[in-house]
């Protein structure tokens, strides 16, 4: 049996919002220890995408988990659900 990690298929994958806008790249995620929840994604955003009503840690946004819609060869988020 082959074991594939969520690293190899998730990071440095493409994040874009559900109207086309590319956001950024997935950098990181940030997990609940206890029940092992994804909480935020760590995203490098592009240089033209306005990051002001987002939450920052220092170059990156977080978009929270729960405005990803779609994960295939984009990961897709609701940038209204997303913002701070």
């Amino acid at each position: 049996m082959s074991t594939v990690f969520a690293r190899n298929l998730l990071f440095n994958k493409q994040v874009m919002a559900t109207d086309g806008t590319e956001i950024g790249t997935l950098s990181n995620i940030i997990i609940e220890i206890k029940g092992g929840n994804i909480i935020d994604l760590m995203i490098t955003p592009n240089p033209n995408f306005d990051i002001s009503s987002y939450k920052k840690v220092d170059n990156y946004i977080l978009m929270s988990f729960d405005s990803v819609s779609a994960i295939k060869d984009y990961i897709i988020v609701d940038k209204m659900k997303a913002r701070a």
